[in-house]
């Protein structure tokens, strides 16, 4: 059973999206240099993308494999959850190792709107969610959120400000569901004791707590009929509970990244957009630990970057999304097992301070044709 925190958003640091997203025609080629700056050799580097599998990713990877020589390894499952149990695997097959983490959420720029992506190759180039596994886990609790913005009314009587809520919210015994923090929202007596009015056919009315009609008090016209409490049922005024079946980095493991943020999601302006950001967050966290505790990487140089996909919807003429990256955070590790962490304003300013120019980059076009013009290769069978 995971559940948010009753009322209270965990703390995470602030994630500026404002001036920090950068092309990835100039992120990549900027990295590489970042990579070059740290030591790492031309040819004996191994990148790695830990990206959800949707086809909006394939741009970023293409561009992976032009300016690092190399197509990237893959660390990633559904969502941008890491694989660690990769991590030795990835080791192995270079001397430099790089590790890409991306959340991502798509963004109509028709209308500005956050969470959508425009799919080309439908009937009817139709949007849909940008990362389906982010919008499947969140509407859920979407759904939850809307009940109970629709199902608690507010109102003033003559003895003051009200609440009503739906006799499904005050059971404390369902296994799952939103839940409030009832001394936010009902006012208690000396006695610990809900301040009871009446009782309804399906809903009960309450003295509404005070500091809730101080926020609200302008909601609340005298004699007006009770009105839904909408957008005012704000996050620190409930908590999820949800079974989630999950394992490490499998089934549920999205859903356990997120769940305590709940509330703060479900609430945010664009709720797929915060969604792909706390998971960016939450992962880098868990990944860099892993990272620290893992042999394999130990004697290499090791540089994982977490950050925001944004993939922009391509125009009915495009063929890729202009995909921006937006860094969040990221470990350095010297061979001699030091290391060291980035915090958002670091990463920004290390890659700001590198060329946008690769002289290593590779003709990809130009390498696929010569991979056409080699002379064929016979298979000695067993």
């Amino acid at each position: 059973m995971f559940q948010s925190k009753p009322g209270v958003a965990e703390p995470l640091a602030d994630y500026r999206l404002d001036g920090t997203t950068m092309r990835y025609s100039l992120f990549v080629p900027r990295l590489y240099n970042l990579c070059r700056q740290l030591g790492m050799e031309q040819g004996r580097i191994v990148p790695s993308r830990a990206f959800c599998s949707d086809e909006s990713q394939g741009y970023p990877v293409i561009l992976i494999a032009k300016h690092f020589g190399t197509f990237p390894f893959n660390h990633g499952q559904v969502g941008g959850i890491v694989a660690t149990d990769r991590h030795g695997p990835h080791a192995h097959h270079g001397q430099d190792m790089v590790i890409i983490q991306a959340s991502h959420v798509g963004y109509e720029a028709e209308t500005g709107t956050f969470g959508i992506y425009r799919r080309l190759q439908t009937a009817d180039k139709v949007c849909t969610p940008g990362c389906g596994k982010i919008a499947a886990v969140v509407d859920w609790y979407r759904n939850q959120y809307r009940f109970a913005q629709n199902r608690i009314l507010i109102a003033r009587e003559d003895s003051g400000p009200v609440v009503i809520i739906d006799n499904h919210l005050l059971r404390q015994n369902r296994q799952e569901g939103l839940y409030l923090v009832l001394p936010k929202v009902v006012q208690f007596d000396r006695d610990g004791q809900p301040g009871y009015v009446q009782s309804l056919s399906t809903a009960k009315v309450f003295h509404m707590a005070r500091t809730l009609a101080a926020r609200i008090a302008d909601a609340l016209p005298f004699g007006a009929r009770p009105q839904p409490i909408g957008n005012r049922l704000t996050a620190d005024l409930f908590y999820f509970q949800r079974r989630i079946e999950s394992d490490e980095e499998g089934v549920g493991h999205l859903e356990r990244n997120l769940v305590r943020f709940m509330p703060e999601i479900v609430t945010a302006p664009s709720p797929p957009l915060r969604a792909a950001t706390i998971n960016t967050q939450v992962e880098f966290d868990r990944t860099y630990r892993t990272l620290v505790d893992e042999p394999e990487y130990r004697g290499k140089r090791l540089l994982f970057v977490a950050g925001l996909n944004i993939d922009i919807s391509p125009t009915y003429g495009g063929i890729f999304p202009l995909t921006k990256f937006v860094p969040w955070a990221a470990f350095w590790q010297r061979p001699d097992g030091q290391g060291e962490t980035w915090e958002q304003g670091e990463v920004l300013e290390r890659l700001l301070a590198q060329p946008s120019e690769n002289i290593d980059q590779v003709d990809l076009e130009s390498a696929i044709h010569e991979m056409e013009r080699v002379e064929e290769v016979p298979l000695r069978l067993p």
